[in-house]
């Protein structure tokens, strides 16, 4: 049986410094393929290349990846600061419209970090620019030195919301994440439902209210360690078995139109 196709956002790069290039880490391919047990399919970052409306009718669900340019504040509404870093505007162009269209399709999705703080930007919310420069916050941003063990690691606590899907999922009101972005939400958008907290208050985990499809999204980076990580696991499960509910109601909905 052909396993759902899962559409993994890729980011644009410049390979030496001078080739243009669309890549997706390997991790997130992994996590797709051995856990969610889903087939990966790295999407170039550009509306000119792929539209919404095609990819919605190619894969399955949609990974939403981190990365290292952010969401540009004027999708939100505001200025553009130094503190708001680098930028990808096709990035942008194609992702704010795609999530609200998996919105009102019920087709699955998930975030991870950018894709967390996009979820919460198509559905009209805003970000901080920079998390640690908060009275009270604490440094969230991937170390700077280190191996990428290390750059992972588990850094801190996150509470999940009493009888929230990821209550359920992962069996505990806290669990252990790791930490590297330096952006967070501000205010949450429209049907965004905060699920999880750090110590410091930053949203770590959102659903879309009242979405027919899967929409948990998160901000930490459950990719890395997948297979092993007792939290990572069941969110990569449950985002594959929700692939497979959808890619089976498309095959009905296929052999009924034939």
């Amino acid at each position: 049986m052909t396993r759902p196709v899962i559409g993994i956002i890729g980011n644009s790069y410049l390979v030496n410094d001078e080739y243009p290039a669309h890549a997706g880490g390997t991790i997130n391919t992994c996590a797709v393929a051995n856990v969610a047990d889903c087939l990966p399919l790295i999407v170039p970052s550009d509306p000119s290349m792929a539209r919404a409306e095609e990819l919605m009718e190619v894969c399955d669900g949609f990974l939403f990846t981190g990365g290292r340019p952010n969401v540009h504040p004027e999708e939100y509404g505001e200025d553009e600061t130094p503190a708001h870093g680098a930028f990808d505007r096709s990035r942008d162009a194609l992702t704010l419209p795609l999530i609200r269209a998996l919105v009102e399709r019920g087709q699955p999705f998930m975030g991870i970090c950018r894709g967390f703080q996009e979820v919460n930007v198509a559905m009209g919310g805003t970000l901080h620019p920079e998390i640690r420069d908060l009275p009270g916050r604490d440094n969230h941003r991937m170390p700077p030195d280190g191996t990428l063990e290390e750059k992972f690691a588990l850094r801190h606590m996150v509470t999940l919301c009493e009888g929230s899907a990821f209550h359920r999922l992962f069996g505990a009101r806290e669990v252990m994440t790791n930490s590297l972005h330096g952006q967070g939400i501000k205010t949450p958008g429209q049907r965004i439902v905060i699920d999880g907290t750090a110590p410091d208050g930053t949203a770590e985990a959102l659903h879309v209210e009242g979405a027919t499809g899967f929409t948990l999204s998160v901000q930490w980076h459950p990719e890395w360690n997948a297979a092993a990580d007792p939290v990572s696991r069941p969110l990569f499960e449950a985002f594959g078995e929700a692939a497979r509910v959808w890619a089976a109601g498309r095959d009905g909905r296929v052999r009924l139109s034939a």
